[in-house]
C-alpha cells in the first residue's frame, strides 16, 4: 500500500493521547495528529526520528499526521488507520494463505447477532469455497522481550470483538483475528497478559471455540507498507 509523501522530523513529545510535537529539519516545530488510541509504550522517546504526512484539507485542525517512528531498529507504524487497508490489499491480492479464495471482500460490515452489542468488523469475506469469514484487524506495536504483544492498554472493546468472533463461529461463519505486527522486532506474537489479563484469557477461550488467529508482519518501505510474512502465534 502506497503512503502519501512523507516528511522527516524528530519527535519532542506525545501528549493528550492524540497530539505529538515534532521538529522538522528546518527547525520548525509542528503539532501533529497522533492517530493511535493505545499507550504507544516503547514506540517513542524524545528526539526519535519520525515521518509525517501532510494534508492540505482546510477543514482539518492539524495538517500533519504522525505516521511512523524509528526507535533504533526500523520503522514502527503508529498510524493505526493504515493497518486495515494494507491487510485488505493483501487479502485481495491473495497474499495471505488463510484468507485466499474469496471473490467478495467488503469492509466495515455490521454484525448484529441476538444478545450481543451491534458491531462492525473490518472485513467480511464471501463467495469462496470456505465458509464466509468475519475478520478483525488489530495494529500491534508493543515489543516485550522477544515477542510482539497486544494490547498495549486495557481494551474492553477488543475483548468484545473476540466474543463476537466466537459467536460468528457458533453461527457457522469463520471468525478470524488478524494481528498486524507493525514493527521489525520480535520473533512471535502473544497476548499481553501483564497489561490486560482478561483480554489474554478471552483470546485463549475463543480460540478453543473456533476463532482463528493470524499474525502478520508489516514491512515498511520508503513510500509504502506491505504484508511481509506470517509470524508464529504463542498463546
Amino acid at each position: 500500500m502506497r503512503l502519501p509523501p512523507l516528511t522527516e522530523g524528530r519527535i519532542v513529545k506525545r501528549y493528550k493521547r492524540f497530539l505529538a510535537d515534532v521538529v522538522l529539519p528546518d527547525g520548525q516545530m509542528v503539532t501533529a495528529h497522533c492517530p493511535n488510541t493505545g499507550s504507544m509504550q516503547g514506540c517513542w522517546s524524545p528526539d526519535a526520528p519520525v515521518q509525517l504526512s501532510h494534508s492540505d484539507n482546510p477543514k482539518r485542525k492539524l495538517a500533519w499526521t504522525l505516521e511512523r517512528v524509528d526507535m533504533g531498529n526500523g520503522w514502527i507504524g503508529v498510524h493505526t488507520g493504515r493497518s486495515n487497508p494494507v491487510i485488505e490489499e493483501a487479502v485481495r491480492q491473495e497474499q495471505i494463505p488463510q484468507l485466499k479464495g474469496y471473490a467478495s471482500v467488503r469492509r466495515e460490515v455490521v454484525f448484529d447477532p441476538p444478545g450481543f452489542e451491534r458491531a462492525r468488523f473490518d472485513l467480511f469475506l464471501s463467495n469462496g469455497e470456505a465458509a464466509e469469514a468475519w475478520v478483525e484487524v488489530k495494529n500491534v506495536t508493543l515489543w516485550l522481550d522477544d515477542a510482539l504483544a497486544f494490547p498495549d492498554a486495557v481494551t474492553i472493546r477488543g475483548r468484545k470483538h473476540l466474543e463476537l468472533l466466537a459467536e460468528a463461529c457458533r453461527q457457522g461463519y469463520r471468525g478470524v483475528m488478524v494481528y498486524a505486527l507493525n514493527r521489525p522486532e520480535g520473533s512471535c506474537f502473544r497476548p499481553a497478559e501483564e497489561i490486560d489479563p482478561i483480554y489474554a484469557k478471552t483470546l485463549r477461550q475463543v480460540v478453543k471455540q473456533g476463532v482463528e488467529v493470524v499474525a502478520l508482519r508489516i514491512g515498511h518501505q520508503s513510500d509504502g507498507i506491505v504484508v511481509s510474512g506470517e509470524v508464529p502465534v504463542v498463546l
